[in-house]
């Protein structure tokens, strides 16, 4: 029975906190903390109708560090999950080194004045965590997360190397807005408009934004175009498994989500440095983030399923072999189970499990660790046990592109 606090009360915070209270066994006392307490206070009524546990809340902000540290010395938690926004992955890091505390999140650390994200400025950490006796888990979450898991799996299970690896996320839902993010518009926005990059033979290849596109049938949802992007655990596959010659993601986006996004784009709305406007500084993507609908309001309208999954190629037993490991999830049971719609769910029932792995002792160590360095099995499992079930084809072939 543990003590845990969970920090960010967006859709995924919404999804681990209900999901932690379903399995009470271990979580035994919850916090949840954001910069606007109202919201937490909704997630802890949802959470207090929906399963009978009560949640603690507070107020924070996660950028102080100071105010972060007295917030965990006050609640003592084994452990601190950290679901806000990627810019605050440093400042709750130092903040758990000063309070002594362990550490998850689901996204690497990126700047808020720049469009670039790398896990250099958190495995810079190793060191200090180390030496702490702590143990930090970095990119809990679907991809990254649950994806570096399945690659983990495949070669630990499945295949005795593996050559290449190709990792395919499709949102088949439909929410009936033109153009809308299913999580944080900023960060989605972001991560769209930059420049693809894959790992290949031993060095990164870019391209321009969503130029490399292919056709894929997934399997409950049917053919999508998908599209060629540069996505955070490319970087630590390519790390902690050299063997691999090729490492690509790909991206599902429909047609009018993108004819949105190129205008968008071309009148500069998702610029991220300050424009002057009526003598007032204003970043045009935060505007547009201000226009677009809150993804916490699309779970009650979004139909249809998420598939994602990964690819691998290699040899077993001397003979080519390609796996598929993937999940599909659904829309409407995710907002049914817990209010949150299956990208929200996707992502916050891993960080439930790598929670409960590090509290349960399943997990261990000391340092800063990314998901392919820990033991894919028990991860794996519960998947299974808590709402997102994976399966696993033979393919006849590798990917033909």
């Amino acid at each position: 029975m543990s003590k845990v606090l969970v920090i960010g009360a967006g859709g995924v915070g919404s999804v681990a906190v209900h999901k932690m209270a379903m399995n009470s066994d271990v979580f035994s006392q919850i916090t949840l903390a954001s910069r606007r307490r109202a919201k937490c206070d909704a997630i802890a009524a949802s959470v207090q109708q929906r399963t009978g546990v009560t949640i603690a809340t507070a107020e924070l902000d996660a950028d102080d560090v100071e105010a972060t540290a007295a917030l965990i010395d006050r609640v003592k938690p084994e452990l601190v999950v950290n679901l806000a926004l990627p810019y605050q992955d440093l400042s709750i890091m130092e903040a758990c080194l000063k309070a002594g505390a362990n550490y998850l999140d689901t996204a690497n650390y990126e700047p808020r004045d720049e469009a670039k994200f790398e896990y250099g400025w958190q495995w810079a950490y190793q060191d200090r965590f180390k030496d702490a006796g702590l143990m930090a888990v970095l990119g809990c979450g679907f991809d990254p997360g649950a994806t570096s898991v399945f690659a983990t799996y495949a070669r630990k299970r499945l295949l005795d190397r593996i050559d290449t690896l190709d990792i395919l996320d499709c949102n088949g839902g439909d929410h009936g807005h033109p153009f809308a993010t299913n999580f944080n518009p900023e960060i989605n926005l972001r991560e769209v408009t930059a420049p693809s990059r894959h790992w290949e033979d031993g060095r990164w290849v870019e391209g321009p934004a969503l130029s490399n596109k292919q056709l894929f049938d997934f399997a409950e949802v049917g053919p999508r175009n998908m599209y060629l992007m540069y996505h955070e655990e490319l970087e630590s596959l390519a790390r902690f498994y050299p063997e691999i010659r090729r490492i690509r993601f790909w991206m599902t986006f429909g047609d009018s989500y993108l004819k949105h996004l190129e205008v968008l784009s071309n009148v500069g709305m998702t610029r991220i440095d300050p424009v002057s406007f009526q003598g007032v500084e204003i970043v045009p993507l935060q505007f547009l983030k201000a226009l677009l609908p809150e993804p916490s309001s699309l779970g009650a309208v979004t139909r249809g399923k998420t598939n994602i999954g990964v690819i691998a190629t290699g040899r077993k037993a001397g003979e080519e072999k390609t796996v598929y490991i993937y999940n599909v999830c659904d829309h409407e049971e995710a907002y049914a189970e817990t209010g949150s719609q299956a990208v929200s769910y996707t992502t916050g029932v891993p960080a439930m499990i790598g929670a409960r792995l590090m509290l349960t002792g399943a997990w261990t160590g000391a340092g800063v660790f990314n998901m392919e360095q820990l033991d894919p099995d028990p991860f794996m499992d519960l998947m299974n046990s808590q709402g997102l079930p994976w399966q696993v084809r033979d393919l006849p072939a590798p990917l033909a592109f």
